[in-house]
């Protein structure tokens, strides 16, 4: 017993110095994205002062995942800490409290989507060893006691437009931009008219083949129309198709479009 004991003091022991390494990069780790979400929210007052309200909430979108790693890491760092601290806890899984089994099963969960920290990866492993096979399946699918808020900053959907018009909003209130959302439909409703136009359009020009093809093949004597109609069949009555394969006479037509 005394044997199994020193090893499950050295497992904890490394996870110990893994999580405390993890808190080191993550203070590394947060200056990148902080700049990157303050340029990006830069980028949106820009777009909205030049009244281009489409552009600013598809750019929004890197304020919103800047924001929501910067959030996650909070609770990653608060969840090392409690690790650190009352690491005792972790020799005897069973026992540890709900705040011990909640800090380790957000660490599985941050592991598999926070590539900044490797060193979470390592002691997921561990801690996986400790707390058994079905607290970890459910810490790793986010279910269970993780943290629905972690969950949420992690793989939540940043394109949420909801979500987007809400940010959008902010960063409009906070420099005195007044921003109407109901423009967005029009414009959306006219981009979508564009769209009808432009399939009529491209209607009208395989209308034009068809017809030069029809035209061709009745100046020239020597060649057979069509079989069955089908504008990409140059065979000759005979089989043949004069070396050319029906995948490049295709292309030849997508081409001419």
């Amino acid at each position: 017993m005394g044997f199994i004991h020193r090893r499950t003091s050295k497992q904890t022991s490394k996870v110990k110095n893994l999580l405390g390494l993890a808190l080191s990069r993550l203070a590394i780790a947060r200056r990148p994205r902080l700049a990157r979400k303050s340029i990006s929210r830069g980028d949106v007052h820009q777009l909205l002062a030049l009244g281009h309200l489409d552009r600013a909430l598809h750019r929004v979108e890197h304020v919103i995942e800047e924001d929501n790693m910067l959030e996650a890491f909070s609770i990653i760092e608060l969840y090392c800490n409690r690790l650190i601290e009352h690491a005792m806890q972790l020799d005897k899984p069973p026992e540890c409290d709900d705040d011990i089994r909640e800090a380790a099963a957000g660490i599985m969960f941050a592991a598999g989507w926070c590539g900044d920290l490797p060193e979470l990866l390592f002691a997921s492993t561990i801690l996986a060893n400790k707390f058994g096979g079905d607290f970890t399946m459910m810490a790793k699918e986010g279910n269970g006691i993780v943290n629905s808020v972690l969950v949420w900053k992690l793989s939540g959907n940043k394109r949420n437009m909801e979500l987007k018009k809400k940010v959008v909003k902010e960063i409009a209130d906070e420099n005195n931009i007044h921003v109407d959302f109901s423009e967005l439909h029009e414009m959306v409703e006219q981009d979508g008219s564009n769209n009808v136009h432009h399939h009529h359009h491209e209607l009208s020009h395989e209308a034009i083949y068809q017809i030069d093809m029809d035209e061709s093949s009745a100046s020239d004597p020597g060649h057979s129309s069509p079989r069955n109609g089908d504008p990409c069949d140059i065979s000759n009555s005979d089989g043949s198709n004069n070396g050319y394969s029906e995948q490049k006479v295709i292309y030849s037509v997508r081409t001419r479009r």
